[in-house]
């Protein structure tokens, strides 16, 4: 068993080498990109926050409910919100100017 020769490959043609090579590099570029989601065309778009001005009564729970999507959480809204204006939820007041996620993709 000490004798045991292990097989040797040996290339015949560069060019196909080369060429199977590449073409594999390739299709694992194009689906590691795939399942990274870094061709994903809405991923390369910046969407502007909305500029919205506080009116008397409003809160932060009824406009995240009113600018944000039926399918997200208002909490998670409100929170985007307050980060995006450095704010608390508790300290809005009327006339001041506050920015809203753009939630349209």
């Amino acid at each position: 068993m000490a004798n045991r020769k292990r097989k040797s490959y040996r290339i015949k043609s560069k060019f196909r080498f080369t060429t199977s090579i590449t073409i594999m590099l390739i299709l694992f570029i194009f689906m590691a990109n795939t399942v990274l989601g870094l061709d994903d065309a809405s991923s390369l778009t910046k969407h502007e926050p909305v500029q919205i001005e506080i009116q008397s009564g409003d809160s932060l729970w009824n406009i995240a409910r009113q600018y944000g999507p039926n399918h997200m959480d208002t909490r998670k809204i409100v929170y985007d919100i307050c980060n995006l204006n450095n704010i608390s939820a508790d300290s809005i007041y009327p006339g001041q100017q506050i920015l809203i996620p753009d939630y349209s993709s």
